[in-house]
């Protein structure tokens, strides 16, 4: 009952940001790719994923934990038009359907609409991309972009993994797109996965450097380095 009574609270505080908050894009690349029927995939942290809600494109998949935090946004999401699709990493070696997630999200690029990842998710550290987001690009063909939110104003979450960021109701949204980064024939995994970080790193220490400073020291996964 109580994690019902708080996801009703964050489907109405995200239809009141969504009414009330004003959102501009820069460099956003959606129109071109579009134009040329390319579908892409949205990579960001999990820090900015209440912004990335607000202005979210209706259609897109967006990948969400099997937690209970990630239960309280799945109904947020639905009411912003988003599929949801439930997984996450293994934790302490036990499965979490990423696998199965990360293959529903390569199906619905190759047939419906974009996708939507927050990178570091659902654990942290807060900065460290994963390779999932990495996998369904080189499995579709489509480009990743790179988006960093940041609100002119902002509450955040100070003592959480993710410095989680609240907009402020009223508040205007710029939301900064990197270049696309598309997958190179042959690429490994992990080098792939480090392009991907490499520029959304450089993207939030252009637009938001206090925030960047925020994150840690990332050490290359045996697995991700094996790939």
């Amino acid at each position: 009952m109580k994690a019902w009574v708080l996801s009703r609270l964050v489907v109405g505080l995200v239809v009141l940001l969504r009414s009330t908050c004003r959102i501009h894009f820069h460099n956003d690349p959606r129109p071109w790719l579009r134009q040329n029927g390319n579908r892409y995939v949205f990579s960001f942290l999990h820090s900015h994923q209440l912004s990335v809600i607000i202005g979210s494109e209706p259609g897109t998949a967006a990948m969400v934990s099997r937690s209970r935090d990630g239960e309280l946004i799945v109904a947020a999401l639905q009411k912003a038009g988003c599929v949801v699709v439930r997984g996450s990493k293994k934790s302490k070696g036990t499965g979490k359907g990423g696998r199965m997630a990360i293959d529903r999200l390569i199906e619905h690029v190759a047939s419906s609409g974009p996708a939507a990842i927050a990178v570091d998710g659902p654990l942290g550290p807060r900065g460290r991309v994963h390779k999932g987001v990495a996998m369904v690009s080189q499995a579709t063909g489509a480009p990743i972009l790179n988006i960093v939110a940041r609100p002119r104003r902002r509450w955040i979450a100070q003592q959480a993994w993710d410095r989680l960021q609240l907009p402020i109701p009223f508040t205007r949204i710029d939301g900064y797109f990197a270049p696309p980064i598309y997958p190179q024939p042959g690429e490994k995994l992990e080098a792939f996965r480090q392009r991907i970080a490499d520029s959304l790193h450089e993207l939030e220490q252009r637009i938001d450097p206090q925030e960047a400073a925020r994150d840690r020291p990332v050490v290359v996964e045996a697995s991700a380095a094996a790939a």
